[in-house]
Order: structure tokens, then C-alpha cells, then sequence
């Protein structure tokens, strides 16, 4: 009788609830520790924008994420060793020696099954309402154990940097464009995002990263009417330009001294015609044509695209550091690095960068840049130290190639198919 009056006393009926006591809070931090970190924060974000006062919680609590784990995970060992205590205690007292093997041996299955398993489970399942639900108490639980947290993290980076490992507490773990990219491309590889939608976002995230030196027409291409030319030259010009707008020049290239529009030459001209009985001898293109709007070539895309918006103007030239005309740029080209290419009737087919063979090679265009290449082939060929496809065969023979030379690197068989003066005009790929 007297182990079964031990059994059934207070103390042992006391201990067994702070110990199932224990695990439930075990269990309320191990799944609110899975569910803060794996909830997003653009989902808390909509669900806080209709209103959710938990949801504006957990993504108060999750901007110092340092201090919310800290917290959490503090909490947790603390419920986990005085549950583990107390039972060691219990068995001892009703087993004697071999009471420490089995409370071992029980808390495991019990701390594993039902304070880590189960709730990570659930929290992993419903991450955004489960986070959502435990923020006000976590909120409380950080505030309680912040200076705790905080010294403790202060000794860990002290130690850390006596193994000369430094840490930056302001900075991200993750960035946050590497991880919209990240979900892109697992999207796009399980099938749930189209490619195209794909390109379009990290294209539109890519233009404050990129110049209009990448982009710009180069100035060999840009098409130019001659300011000394006769009215009817020009307008002969001007009406066989696919372009609307064109630069106007006097005397060199370099000289440009303003833009014409199409309609403001048609006009103006046409005006003239119906004022002066015909006479257009005496027409000046300079005093039609707008003012020249010029940018340096390291302007991002993103900030050009607001000039031009804050401008109200579609077509810029480029200028290096020295004031040396570069090429344009217009508000298409820019527009074009998120939608893919723009294309309308006066677009010729023939004049498309490039084009896939019945074998499986790309006819490239020399001047088609990398990143477009990769865009349309869906490739990854690096475009750190050049900008064409061209300047990159260029920049890894370390020579100016002559037509038929076959190059191999970065996985790809590149030949020259056609070389004009010193440039690589087309190009014949072939993935390896």
C-alpha cells in the first residue's frame, strides 16, 4: 500500500501537470518560432492592410528577428530543461537509479512528438494565421526577455570576434530581391510561373541596377539628318526613318543641335507651303527642332525612366565622361527590358537579333546584348565584362576573331559567322 499511497500523493499528481504544463508552452514556442520565421511578410502585409491587428503584430515583432529567435528560443530551453528536471525527479523517486534512463527516454518521445513535430507542423501549414495568433503573446514574451537577449547577444559577438568573424546587426539576412528571384525561379521550374512573367518582374527589379550604357543605341547606329541638307532631302528622310524622332547634326556628327519630331517637320513645312506659295528653299530644320536632351552613360535605367517621365520626353542622347556622343536611349528601350521586345509595322521581321535554327543553334545578331539573349534562350552566359554577344566572344579570345573562328567557353560553342571591318556582326551558338 504504501508505493501506491506515494503514487497517487499530491506532489506526484503536481508534478505530472507542471510537467504536461511545461510541454504545452514547449510546444507554443516551438511552433511560434517556425510559424514568425516561415510566415511571409508580404502576406502579413495584405492581411494587416484589411485589418488584422495580429498580423500588424507579427510584423512589428519579426523586423529584429535576432532578438525575436533569441527570445523564443530562450524561452524554450527554459521550459524544456525544467520539464526535463521534473521528470528525473519523478522517476528517480518512483524507480530509484534506473529512473534517469526512462525519464530520458520519455521526455524524448513526448518533447519530440508533441512539443517539436506537431506544433512545427501546424505552424509550417498555416504559417501567416498561426503567426497571426501567437504575436501578442511572443510580443510580450521579447519584451520580458529582451535585456536578457541582449546581453547575451552582445557576448556572442564578442566571442565571434575573437575568431576575427565580424557581424553587421543592421544588415538583412537575406536580401530582398535574391529572394523574390529565388521564389521566381523555383516557381518557374515547378511549372507555376510562366517565364514570361518571371522576366517581366526581374526586369522591372533590375532596372536600378543597370545603366543606359547597356542598353543605348551605339552611335554607328543612330540615324541623323544633316542640318545643311535641302528641305526636300530631309523630309525624304525623314519619311523613310522608321524613327518618329531623329537628332539633327551640323557640320559633324558630334555637333548635335537639336531632336525634330516627324509631325513638327510635316507641319512646319507644310505650313510654309500653304503661307509662301511653295518656297521652301529658305527652311531651317534648326529652328523646328527641340532642344537636345543629353545624359551621362552611368544614369541607372530606373532614374532615367523618371526623368523622362518628369520631362515629358521619350528620346535622350548619351554622353561619356568626356562630353563624346555614346548613342540614345528612349523611353521603349527601357520599357522593352521588363515587357521583352516591342515591336510594330515598321519592325521588319529581318531585322529580329536573332533566330532559331531546325538544329537547335541561335543565329545571333553581334550587337544583341547578353542579357537579351539569355532572356530569349533562357540562358545564364555571364554579361559582367561585356554588354553584346559579341564583346563577350571578344573579351574571352583576347583578339579581334576573323569569320569562322570557333570558340568554347561558358559551356556554349560560339562561331563567327560574319565579321564587318573590326566588328562580329553574326554569330552561330550551340549549347554543349
Amino acid at each position: 500500500m504504501e508505493p501506491t499511497s506515494s503514487f497517487l500523493d499530491a506532489a506526484f499528481w503536481t508534478t505530472v501537470g507542471a510537467i504536461v504544463l511545461l510541454l504545452v508552452c514547449s510546444a507554443f514556442f516551438s511552433g511560434s518560432e517556425t510559424a514568425l520565421t516561415a510566415a511571409s511578410r508580404g502576406k502579413l502585409r495584405s492581411l494587416s492592410d484589411k485589418g488584422s491587428k495580429g498580423a500588424e503584430r507579427a510584423l512589428r515583432i519579426t523586423e529584429d528577428n535576432e532578438r525575436l529567435i533569441g527570445s523564443v528560443l530562450l524561452g524554450n530551453n527554459l521550459v524544456n530543461i525544467l520539464a526535463t528536471s521534473l521528470a528525473t525527479a519523478l522517476f528517480t523517486r518512483l524507480f530509484g537509479e534506473s529512473g534517469v534512463a526512462m525519464a530520458t527516454l520519455i521526455m524524448t518521445l513526448l518533447v519530440l512528438i508533441f512539443a517539436e513535430v506537431l506544433p512545427k507542423t501546424y505552424a509550417i501549414t498555416n504559417a501567416e494565421t498561426a503567426a497571426a495568433g501567437v504575436s501578442a503573446p511572443i510580443a510580450v514574451v521579447v519584451k520580458v526577455f529582451s535585456p536578457v537577449v541582449s546581453a547575451v547577444r552582445a557576448l556572442v559577438r564578442a566571442i565571434l570576434r575573437l575568431f576575427g568573424v565580424q557581424t553587421d546587426p543592421d544588415s538583412q539576412i537575406l536580401a530582398i530581391r535574391e529572394e523574390i528571384e529565388g521564389a521566381l525561379n523555383l516557381g518557374h521550374s515547378e511549372g507555376v510561373v510562366e517565364k514570361e512573367d518571371r522576366d517581366r518582374i526581374l526586369g522591372a527589379l533590375d532596372l536600378a541596377e543597370r545603366t543606359v550604357e547597356e542598353i543605348m543605341l551605339h552611335r554607328s547606329k543612330i540615324e541623323m539628318l544633316d542640318a545643311d541638307d535641302p528641305p526636300a532631302e530631309l523630309l525624304r528622310q525623314c519619311l523613310e526613318s522608321p524613327h518618329t524622332r531623329l537628332p539633327v547634326y551640323r557640320d559633324k556628327h558630334e555637333n548635335i543641335i537639336g531632336v525634330i519630331h516627324a509631325k513638327d517637320l510635316l507641319r512646319a513645312m507644310h505650313a510654309r507651303l500653304g503661307t509662301e506659295g511653295g518656297a521652301l528653299a529658305a527652311f531651317d530644320i534648326s529652328e523646328v527642332a527641340m532642344p537636345p536632351y543629353f545624359v551621362p552613360e552611368v544614369t541607372t535605367l530606373d532614374d532615367q525612366m523618371r526623368q523622362f517621365l518628369r520631362r515629358h520626353t521619350h528620346f535622350a542622347l548619351v554622353v561619356d565622361e568626356y562630353g563624346a556622343l555614346q548613342g540614345l536611349i528612349t523611353l521603349e528601350d527601357i520599357l522593352e527590358e521588363i515587357v521583352g521586345e516591342i515591336t510594330d509595322e515598321f519592325d521588319l521581321d529581318a531585322e529580329a537579333p536573332y533566330r532559331r535554327t531546325d538544329g537547335g543553334d541561335w543565329i545571333v545578331d553581334g550587337g544583341m546584348t547578353i542579357r537579351d539573349l539569355n532572356r530569349a534562350a533562357d540562358w545564364s552566359l555571364p554579361d559582367d565584362e561585356a554588354n553584346t554577344v559579341a564583346g563577350l566572344v571578344i573579351h574571352e579570345a583576347q583578339t579581334i576573331p576573323t569569320q569562322g573562328q570557333v570558340f568554347s567557353f561558358h559551356g556554349f560553342r560560339f562561331e563567327v559567322m560574319q565579321r564587318t571591318d573590326n566588328r562580329i556582326t553574326r554569330l552561330r551558338i550551340r549549347p554543349l
